[in-house]
């Protein structure tokens, strides 16, 4: 190992680490990608050391000049990562100082340890952003635009897995809707907790430098509503502390267990025993033996990818558990966990919206399956309840009536009205007009129910909110 390339902290040494460890130890590999946000936060920091006079605007000015060419380069594709040099943060200091005299005077006042604090917290503000913006808004409007298309038609919602009462496909989509806007509630919050600035705090203790940490923040946003700067107040959380990214991959992960609910039902609805929906052939595969198959395999593999989203956030929790104050090598490994969190759940958010976009429903499929009228067994005793029935009671009658049509083997509503009177006296002879659909979604025209003009507001609130 090079003496210039062992300078950065091996004075304290007298030989340079063997080539395993090097190998071992090196994080550039994927923190490399972080080079954006550490030039970033390098030319604030310059800035800051000339606006308290540590060093002079002509070095300032070199500084900056040094960082963006040495952004242009990664850029190009023209840097040379060097894993002896450890990190991003190494590597851009080793090429600053090919540049540029004054760059030796960058480290000042600073440590990689809220070097990287920073780094990260910028990163978590972006991909917080896009995966709000690029993502979560294009599956709520391509969901809104299924529920349009597919208002009119109705389907058996399940409990457990088994018919419970007819819901419009719309109603069904848009619960969905809801999910993904909490998930954006989520990420916002994860934002609003990366918007601090760590930098400043040096390795643990900050430092005896007349350092000005608000201008860094304000330099780099990190600021409130009102304009005032944001920064840590305690230097050795502010090192270690990692809940952000904990935060940030349990935001991915339920936002992934979103993806993987929907993705179970659209299975179920794509298969031959339900043939509710048709998926596109884009976002399907075949069988290599079976050539009849046409496998859900988007939906498939987007199930896997919610359990690849839960596993970065236990690896984190674990990592954390046990370190004592303030930071340890162990940190290196919290990167891997939540860049792979925010590509997948970048990629799985995309592949959810094409492959939504390119759904269509079965009407005939949907209907025939809503005709079943034991769907509407709980609207029959909502009827007997407005005949004065205690629901309880109501609720066991209506209980006869479904196992007397069984033993009978007819449909519900089928039962002659001389055995419906026998169970109860208060089932007239209007007792069957609960069992037509329009009139039960009709009586579901409240808050959060599924009747037709519900939806309507439903849909025209999502249109309106998206669109804002």
């Amino acid at each position: 190992m090079s003496s210039e390339k062992q300078a950065t902290w091996g004075g304290r040494f007298s030989e340079g680490p063997d080539r395993l460890m090097q190998l071992f130890s090196e994080s550039v590999s994927f923190d490399a990608q972080l080079a954006p946000y550490d030039i970033e936060c390098s030319k604030a920091h310059a800035s800051m050391l000339s606006h308290v006079g540590v060093i002079t605007v002509e070095e300032r000015d070199a500084i900056h000049g040094a960082l963006e060419e040495v952004l242009d380069d990664i850029k190009a594709g023209r840097f040379k990562w060097d894993i002896a040099l450890e990190d991003v943060h190494m590597n851009i200091e080793q090429a600053l100082a090919e540049k540029t005299p004054a760059s030796a005077k960058l480290h000042t006042a600073r440590s990689r340890n809220d070097q990287v604090a920073t780094d990260m917290r910028l990163f978590f503000k972006d991909a917080c952003q896009s995966l709000i913006v690029d993502g979560i808004w294009k599956v709520q409007q391509v969901l809104v635009e299924l529920a349009e298309q597919s208002k009119s038609f109705s389907i058996p919602g399940y409990t457990h897995l088994q018919r419970a009462q007819p819901v419009s496909i719309a109603h069904h989509l848009l619960a969905y809707v809801e999910m993904f806007a909490r998930d954006e509630k989520r990420l916002l919050q994860v934002w609003e907790s990366a918007n601090i600035c760590p930098l400043g705090s040096g390795a643990i203790a900050g430092t005896t430098l007349p350092i000005d940490r608000e201008f860094v923040a304000r330099e780099l946003g990190f600021v409130d509503a009102e304009d005032r700067p944001r920064v840590t107040q305690n230097s050795m959380d502010a090192v270690s502390d990692r809940d952000v990214f904990i935060d940030f991959a349990s935001a991915c992960a339920v936002c992934g267990a979103h993806i993987s609910r929907l993705s179970e039902d659209f299975i179920l609805w794509n298969s031959s025993e339900f043939g509710f929906v048709a998926l596109p052939d884009s976002f399907t595969t075949g069988s290599s033996l079976m050539p009849q198959k046409k496998n859900p395999d988007s939906f498939e593999l987007l199930r896997g990818k919610a359990a690849r989203l839960q596993g970065n956030l236990q690896t984190l929790l674990t990592l954390v558990k046990g370190l004592p104050l303030t930071y340890n090598r162990d940190l290196q490994e919290d990167k891997p966990p939540v860049f792979d969190s925010f590509d997948q759940l970048a990629s799985s958010l995309d592949v959810l919206a094409g492959t939504l976009a390119g759904a269509s429903f079965n009407k005939d499929a949907c209907a025939k399956a809503v005709s079943d009228p034991v769907l509407l067994a709980t609207d029959l005793a909502d009827y007997l309840v407005c005949k004065g029935v205690a629901f309880r009671d109501a609720h066991h009658v209506v209980g006869e009536l479904v196992a007397l049509a069984e033993d009978k083997n007819v449909p519900l509503d089928k039962l002659e009205d001389f055995d419906v009177s026998k169970v109860h006296d208060a089932l007239a002879s209007d007792w069957r007009d609960v069992f037509r659909l329009e009139t039960a979604f009709k009586s579901r025209e409240k808050v959060g129910m599924p009747g037709p003009i519900q939806i309507e507001q439903q849909i025209k609130r999502w249109r309106d909110t998206l669109k804002a």
